[in-house]
């Protein structure tokens, strides 16, 4: 798939959403990416999938593992177009870490797929996990990268299907806030 039609699958589902959004870091933006607005779709999720695995076919992956949420789904769908295992990491008493019984073996070679990047601290954290386990990480692939060119992992490699520059303003410096625009509430729990 090319930028433009991740873009415009991204649009048609409305997970590109626009409006006055309160970001996770506490910044605001006119934009916000709503990935559960396309990963609801199973269609469209096997296809960004599998858009992200043509990527890595050669490259020998043995697992792919995402963080909890949408990156569970991402993992299923992206091993499943590898033909490989599929894990996820998740927190626990705020570490990243494996839980169910995961693990990796000494020289797993592992993908690491996220849905959404802004500042890349979650995944930073997953490869943190994956070294820590005894795997080599050999790439990340994300959806989006919204980070501006910010988001590095250092020597393992970082692809997306999307780049998108979202402008984010400090509440104090909102144009949206000084223009009296409320608050857009992004899906059920209106975080």
């Amino acid at each position: 798939m090319t930028e433009a039609e991740v873009r415009a699958l991204l649009e048609e589902t409305n997970a590109i959403m626009t409006g006055h959004f309160l970001l996770t870091s506490g910044l605001h933006s006119p934009h916000y990416v709503e990935k559960f607005n396309v990963l609801q779709h199973p269609k469209y999720t096997e296809k960004l999938c599998q858009a992200m695995a043509e990527k890595f076919k050669d490259a020998k992956i043995d697992t792919v593992v995402g963080p909890v949420t949408g990156g569970i789904i991402l993992a299923h769908e992206t091993g499943k177009a590898l033909g490989t295992r599929a894990i996820f990491t998740e927190r626990e008493n705020g570490k990243m870490t494996f839980r169910r019984g995961f693990s990796l073996e000494k020289g797993e070679r592992v993908l690491i797929v996220e849905d959404i990047v802004t500042t890349g601290g979650s995944v930073q954290e997953v490869i943190d996990v994956v070294k820590a386990e005894g795997g080599v990480p050999v790439a990340v692939s994300v959806l989006v990268d919204r980070s501006g060119g910010k988001a590095n992992f250092g020597d393992v490699p970082f692809t997306a299907l999307l780049k998108m520059d979202v402008e984010t303003h400090k509440p104090e410096n909102c144009p949206l806030c000084k223009e009296g625009v409320p608050m857009t509430k992004r899906g059920r729990t209106g975080k």
